[in-house]
């Protein structure tokens, strides 16, 4: 007997507490966040997607609650055999490195793996949430506003933000869609459960590292004279939002579009490591070093998402702000390491 109290919750009554929902990339950061927050909501009815056997994402799932974990390739043989009354599809898996230069890498993970998906959302009618990225918007010459005629002149930097736009661009030709779809572009995502990320971390990972090893932080020199040292700007959000707004997504499934996803604020680099002085509650000691010369053309001094689409979409829910956000991840997540 289906529970009405559960179904009433949501704008689609198609989706409740009991229903399945699919999670890919469930054991990387914002992956294993999302888990987490949909446990928090009552889903514990989880498919999880992914490569299982790095020793160090494992405890991102440790007492989580789903149904079944699915390795990343073998999904699509899993789902044709199983056929899972799947509900919708939060596809969070992605190749993000981006000192990775092998771009047959990201096509095949971050264009052709999602296009699989979205095919297999469009056959069985599943509402799809994907994971963009703000590295689709290169330098910046087009600006930050999230609309779709822009889309195919945006000139990403790195081959990761090469595939992330490509996958857009794809999906705006599209005839068939699943019954909503998302596109988010995250912007600078920082937070818990990014232990195993290593270079690729948020500089907050590496300040807080490095104020406990050395008691200073390094950040990059400028290379460009109308930045200052410290002072590139991008839009730092909190993953407790990103999660939030996926969630939310799933719940009213607005106008099916590509959405920015940041807070609407660049901040400097300097302010993100006072800020992660702050919350050791220690003064701030930073020093600069030169950038390294593989990622000096391909680094993206400015970033700042223009979120006007999403609010008109009704998404009315304040963000953290930069200094909320890193104080409550350095004291509640890497001060006690723990994880969400």
């Amino acid at each position: 007997m289906v529970n009405l109290e559960k179904k009433l919750e949501f704008d689609h009554p198609s989706i409740t507490r009991d229903s399945i929902v699919v999670v890919t990339g469930a054991a990387g950061f914002i992956g294993s966040c999302m888990v987490s927050y949909l446990n928090q909501q009552g889903f514990e009815h989880l498919i999880l997607v992914d490569e299982f056997d790095r020793l160090d994402k494992k405890p991102n799932l440790q007492g989580k609650k789903f149904l079944q974990a699915i390795d990343r390739d073998l999904f699509f043989s899993w789902l044709r055999q199983s056929r899972p009354d799947i509900a919708f599809i939060f596809h969070l898996g992605a190749r993000t490195d981006t000192t990775e230069f092998d771009y047959a890498v990201h096509s095949r993970l971050n264009v052709e793996y999602s296009q699989d998906i979205w095919d297999y959302c469009v056959v069985h009618q599943i509402p799809l949430v994907y994971a963009s990225s703000a590295a689709t918007y290169g330098a910046g010459e087009w600006g930050y506003e999230d609309d779709p005629s822009l889309i195919e002149k945006l000139k990403p930097l790195n081959a990761y933000g090469v595939s992330k736009n490509e996958f857009d661009k794809w999906v705006l030709k599209q005839h068939s869609h699943p019954p909503f779809w998302a596109g988010l572009k995250f912007f600078n995502v920082y937070g818990p459960n990014e232990y195993h990320k290593a270079r690729m971390a948020s500089v907050i990972f590496h300040s807080f590292n490095q104020i406990r090893q050395h008691g200073f932080v390094k950040l990059f020199k400028s290379h460009r004279p109308d930045f200052k040292d410290g002072e590139q700007l991008r839009d730092f959000i909190y993953v407790k939002d990103v999660i939030r707004v996926c969630y939310w997504m799933m719940e009213k499934q607005p106008a099916s579009a590509i959405y920015n996803l940041g807070t609407g604020k660049a901040r400097s680099f300097h302010d993100l490591a006072a800020a992660t002085f702050a919350g050791l509650d220690l003064k701030a000691d930073i020093r600069f070093i030169d950038m390294p010369e593989d990622i000096r053309d391909k680094y993206q001094y400015f970033t700042e998402a223009k979120m006007d689409k999403l609010r008109r979409a009704g998404y009315r829910e304040s963000f953290y702000s930069l200094e909320e956000g890193v104080d409550d991840y350095v004291r509640n997540y890497l001060a006690v390491s723990k994880y969400y």
